[in-house]
C-alpha cells in the first residue's frame, strides 16, 4: 500500500460516511484504508462488487457511534473492547459452522470467555500486530532506542509521537514502568504509569490519530520517534524511509488482535456477513494482510504458508522479551485509563 494511497484514504474517510459505497447490502465499520480489494476478492467475486465501508479512527469512535445508533452489519475492533460491545448488548454470536477457516485461527487468541462462552463465538479474531518503537535510522542510532525511556530523553523533544488511543498509550506507560500484563493492575502501577505518561507529555510534538498522518510526520523529518503500529512503518518502508522498528526494548513491546463482531438487528444482508468473515480469514488473505497492512493473519494456516523471511521483512515475526498483550481488561479500568489519558493530555 502506498504513502499516497492510504492518505488518500484518510481524507476521504474525514470527509463522508460512508467513505467507500459499494454492495447497498453490506456495510463494515472499519478502520480508514482497509477498503483492499484483494482483501475482499472473495467477496467481491461471489457478490459482484466489493462491501459498503464506513470508516472510524480509533475504537472508542467506533463504539460511541454504534452505540448511539449508527447501524452497520459488522464492526472491525480490537480484542479489549469486546466486552464493551457484549455489555452493551450490541453484538450477536457468529455460526461458526458458516466460517470453515475458523478452525485454523490460533487457539491461544480465543481463550477469553470474552471471545467465546456456552452462549457462542462473539468475536472473530482476523489479524493482529505489534506496537513498538518507530525511529528514522538516519537520525536516531539503534542503542539509544534500547529503552522505552527514550521518549524521557530532552535530545528528542518536540520531535517524538504518541498515539491517540488509550490502548496504545497505557501498554507504552505500563510497559516502561515494569508491568507487562495490564489484567493485574494495581493503583500503584497505575499511578506509576500516569506519571511516566506526564514527565513525557512536554517531549510530545503530536499524538497522532493515523498510522498514514504518523507515517507522513516521519517522512517530513518532523518526528524522530514514535510509539507505532506496523502499519506505519510497512507504509514508510514501502516508501524508501530510513525506518526502524524496535521490537525488543528492554522494557518490551505491545501486541494486538483485532477482529470482527456481529451486530445485533443488523440493517444488511446476514449472509454477506458470512461471506465479508470467510473473504477477511481466507488462507489467501494472510500475504495480502502483511504486503498491504504489515499485519500477520490471525489464520494459522494462511500464515504457514508465508516464508519466514517476509515474516522478519515485515516484522512480523515472533520476537523473544516482554510483551504486553493487550487482552480485554476487567470492567471500569479502560475507562479509567481512557480518563487519565484525557487529563494528561489536557495538561493535567
Amino acid at each position: 500500500m502506498s504513502l499516497r494511497h492510504t492518505l488518500l484514504a484518510t481524507a476521504i474517510a474525514a470527509c463522508a460516511l460512508p467513505a467507500y459505497a459499494a454492495d447497498p447490502e453490506f456495510t463494515i465499520f472499519d478502520w480508514s484504508g482497509w477498503e483492499n480489494p484483494d482483501l475482499m476478492a472473495e467477496y467481491s467475486a461471489k457478490n459482484g462488487d466489493m462491501p459498503t465501508y464506513s470508516f472510524f479512527a480509533d475504537d472508542d469512535e467506533a463504539f460511541q457511534k454504534v452505540s448511539s445508533g449508527f447501524k452497520v452489519d459488522v464492526v472491525h475492533p480490537c480484542s479489549q473492547m469486546v466486552p464493551k460491545y457484549r455489555e452493551a448488548g450490541l453484538i450477536e454470536p457468529w455460526d461458526v459452522s458458516k466460517i470453515p477457516e475458523f478452525a485454523n485461527v490460533k487457539p491461544a487468541f480465543m481463550e477469553s470467555e470474552s471471545f467465546k462462552d456456552a452462549e457462542g463465538v462473539w468475536f472473530i479474531p482476523t489479524d493482529y500486530a505489534y506496537t513498538a518503537l518507530a525511529y528514522n535510522t538516519n537520525e536516531v542510532k539503534a542503542e539509544e532506542v534500547a529503552s522505552l525511556n527514550v521518549f524521557k530523553d530532552p535530545k528528542f523533544a518536540g520531535r517524538i509521537s504518541l498515539p491517540d488511543n488509550t490502548d496504545d498509550i497505557w501498554a507504552l506507560a505500563l510497559l516502561a514502568t515494569g508491568v507487562s500484563d495490564w489484567t493485574t493492575v494495581t493503583d500503584e502501577q497505575f499511578a506509576a504509569g500516569a506519571a511516566w505518561l506526564r514527565e513525557v507529555h512536554p517531549n510530545v510534538r503530536t499524538y497522532w490519530s493515523d498510522p498514514a498522518e504518523l507515517a507522513q510526520s516521519m517522512a517530513s523529518g518532523e518526528i524522530l520517534l514514535a510509539w507505532s503500529w506496523n502499519d506505519a512503518v510497512a507504509i514508510m518502508k514501502s516508501e524508501g524511509f530510513p525506518v526502524g522498528f524496535q521490537r525488543t526494548a528492554t522494557e518490551g513491546a505491545s501486541s494486538f488482535i483485532c477482529g470482527i463482531v456481529n451486530m445485533k438487528d443488523a440493517p444488511g444482508n446476514e449472509e454477506k456477513a458470512y461471506d465479508y468473515a470467510n473473504a477477511f480469514l481466507s488462507q489467501k488473505s494472510a500475504a495480502v494482510l502483511l504486503r498491504d497492512f504489515g499485519y500477520a493473519s490471525a489464520n494459522d494456516a494462511g500464515m504457514a504458508s508465508l516464508p519466514m523471511e517476509d515474516l522478519k521483512a515485515g516484522d512480523v515475526d515472533p520476537i523473544e522479551g516482554k510483551l504486553l498483550a493487550q487482552t480485554p481488561l476487567p470492567a471500569g479500568m479502560r475507562e479509567k485509563m481512557l480518563e487519565e489519558f484525557e487529563a494528561i493530555k489536557a495538561g493535567f
